[in-house]
Parts: structure tokens; C-alpha cells; sequence
């Protein structure tokens, strides 16, 4: 396997931390069927976005403030 260079933006990273966590409960439950990887993680992406989503709507984070 060739090996990839990847340097992602802080908040990138912060959402492969949650989105691997959803991916990874995913894959240890019954949604799992063994080829349906693929489709798990884009939910888990989804779900992770929609969950950054909900939390900028509903809180002012400090270097919003002036």
C-alpha cells in the first residue's frame, strides 16, 4: 500500500474524532452487515457534521464574542 501524506485543518481533525467514534460504534452494533462500510461512514460523516452544525447554532464560542 502506497502510503498518503494528510495534514488536516484543526477542525477537520476534530470532526475525524467524532466521526471515527460514531463509525466505530457503528461497526460493533447490528447496523453492520459486513459490506455496508462504505455507507457507515458517510452516515457517520453526515451525523457528524449535523452535530457541529447544532453545536454552532447553539453556542458562542470565545473568539465569537466581541
Amino acid at each position: 500500500m502506497a502510503k498518503s501524506y494528510v495534514q488536516l485543518q484543526e477542525s477537520e481533525g476534530h470532526l475525524l474524532a467524532a466521526t471515527s467514534r460514531i463509525y466505530s460504534a457503528y461497526l460493533t452494533n447490528d447496523l453492520y452487515t459486513g459490506d455496508n462500510e462504505t455507507e457507515l461512514m458517510r452516515k457517520a460523516i453526515k451525523e457528524a457534521l449535523q452535530l457541529a452544525d447544532a453545536i454552532d447554532a447553539a453556542v458562542i464560542a470565545d473568539s465569537e464574542v466581541e
